[in-house]
């Protein structure tokens, strides 16, 4: 697949999640075959006053594709800090116009710039044309029921310059509750000529043809992605007609330390309070794992983690 002047090896990416996308999952996730991996999302505020915490967010440990997904909503920042040296290295720069969390939004960031196309237009238009890198933009079926402008959205992004357009499902409202509109979806791809990403509810193999046969050009798995960096092996298995084996108890076990590992190593102490959440979605579903809630967290340390395991 192409974006711009960027060649990927395949069309199956991870979503930017907050709190998720580190550096160490995104490598895991590579591994299974993803063909573009996002980091968590990046403000263009934070990096303009040098803010420690959201730089550390850009350090990435591959050389595999990587995307920067950038919020915020004063034009001029977000051009300056894309044509800054902070984000060289990254295959393509994203603009976040779908979170719907509040305190993004709150700020009139994130979907909250899908109620206000000019401004969406012009930040898209001065980050377009001040970036090295192409640029794409994420955003959501629309603001609620009354407000569904992607298709608009989307022409408007095609217009600034922009060389893809990534479409969620669900309005801003809808946060992550109900069913992804991939009618809406299937309207934007048919009415601009750059590529159009897939997002919301793509589970298995079955999920992501079904949005590809809507005419898009690629997709992006979410939160079925959480713990299982697996999921891109299995629908690439899918759509190549080939079998899938599910990865094995101790496989699993040694994902997950190999990701504790590399986290411990890339930010400290920290991190193993980071990898609690990590934990609970890796282990969701094995045998046994409900009863060890409490003690996963309770992590503090890798030999903590490393009981922990051996007991499942």
């Amino acid at each position: 697949m192409r974006i711009g002047n960027l060649t990927l090896k395949n069309n199956v990416f991870l979503a930017p999640m907050a709190g998720v996308t580190d550096s160490p999952f995104r490598d895991q996730c590579i591994a299974m075959g993803a063909g573009l991996v996002y980091s968590e999302m990046v403000s263009a505020k934070g990096l303009a006053y040098r803010n420690a915490n959201t730089r550390q967010l850009l350090i990435s440990r591959s050389d595999a594709p990587c995307a920067v997904q950038l919020f915020g909503s004063d034009p001029e920042v977000m051009a300056q800090q894309a044509a800054s040296g902070e984000l060289d290295g990254f295959a393509l720069i994203d603009i976040n116009m779908g979170c719907p969390a509040r305190k993004i939004t709150g700020n009139c960031e994130g979907s909250a710039l899908m109620l206000r196309p000019s401004l969406a237009y012009r930040i898209m238009e001065q980050v377009a044309s001040a970036a090295k890198v192409p640029v794409t933009v994420k955003i959501r079926a629309g603001y609620d029921e009354d407000h569904k402008n992607a298709v608009e959205m989307a022409q408007l992004a095609q217009r600034a310059g922009i060389s893809a357009v990534t479409v969620h499902g669900r309005t801003k409202e809808q946060g992550y509750r109900g069913v992804a509109d991939r009618e809406m979806i299937a309207l934007v791809a048919k009415s601009v000529d750059i590529p159009v990403i897939g997002n919301g509810d793509i589970v298995d193999g079955k999920s992501a043809l079904d949005m590809l046969e809507r005419g898009c050009a690629g997709i992006m798995v979410g939160r079925a992605a959480q713990g299982n960096p697996w999921i891109f092996a299995e629908i690439l298995a899918y759509l190549e007609g080939r079998p899938y084996t599910p990865p094995t108890l101790e496989e699993k076990k040694a994902v997950i330390m190999q990701h504790a590992t590399e986290l411990v190593a890339l930010k400290g102490d920290i991190a193993m309070r980071q990898m609690r959440r990590h934990v609970c979605s890796y282990t969701r579903g094995m045998r046994g794992a409900a009863a060890f809630r409490g003690s996963i967290n309770a992590l503090n340390t890798l030999d903590d983690l490393r009981l922990l395991l051996e007991k499942l």
